[in-house]
């Protein structure tokens, strides 16, 4: 998610890159190789091709802090932290870096609608077990992980703070999470945090 101040001039995510094309800007994360400043970093520098200053913080509070108090041009974090700021309009989101529009945000369009197609550097939350954990265990937790996503009011009380669960199979997990190592392989090597 990318939001300003709403004293901001820029009203969408073109406007804002169209003004950074003209003059560097900051943008404050909740610190150096979160996923957020990687996605940023990415974009940026990539797809934009805009100069800017990563002003990192010591997590996600203090970034929004910032950003609320104008003391940085933007921030760039996950979702839930910045969507109770958005929804009460003391920050403007500009985009999420998602595929899809948020439910708890649903006028902050993706950057794919403002003219910045494939752009993906969303957060994600996984269950993990063991490598050897038996096939069995391993889908009985599926199926009972599945199954609570599944509970209107633990989907309510998600898609609040700005979470948009997604139920997968074991098959269907294991697959994503290898496009996900692709993906964010190739951010890091563009953007030079790998040797």
């Amino acid at each position: 998610m990318l939001a300003v101040h709403p004293d901001n001039p820029a009203k969408n995510l073109k406007e804002f890159i169209a003004a950074a094309k003209t003059k560097s800007f900051t943008y404050g994360s909740a610190g150096p190789g979160t996923g957020p400043q990687i996605g940023a970093e990415y974009f940026f520098k990539e797809v934009a091709k805009v100069k800017y200053v990563h002003v990192p913080f010591q997590g996600g509070a203090p970034a929004i802090t910032a950003a609320l108090g104008n003391h940085v041009d933007s921030i760039v974090l996950t979702l839930p932290p910045v969507t109770p700021q958005i929804r009460n309009g003391k920050l403007r989101g500009l985009g999420v870096a998602n595929e899809t529009r948020n439910k708890a945000i649903p006028d902050v369009p993706t950057y794919g609608e403002m003219g910045f197609p494939n752009v993906y550097s969303g957060s994600w939350v996984g269950v993990f077990a063991p490598a050897k954990t038996p096939d069995a265990v391993v889908a009985k937790l599926n199926a009972e992980i599945n199954a609570a996503m599944k509970d209107a009011d633990a989907l309510d009380r998600l898609a609040k703070a700005g979470f948009d669960p997604v139920v997968k199979s074991v098959a269907e997990s294991n697959g994503y999470f290898k496009s996900e190592i692709e993906r964010w392989a190739t951010m890091v090597k563009a953007v030079g945090f790998s040797n």
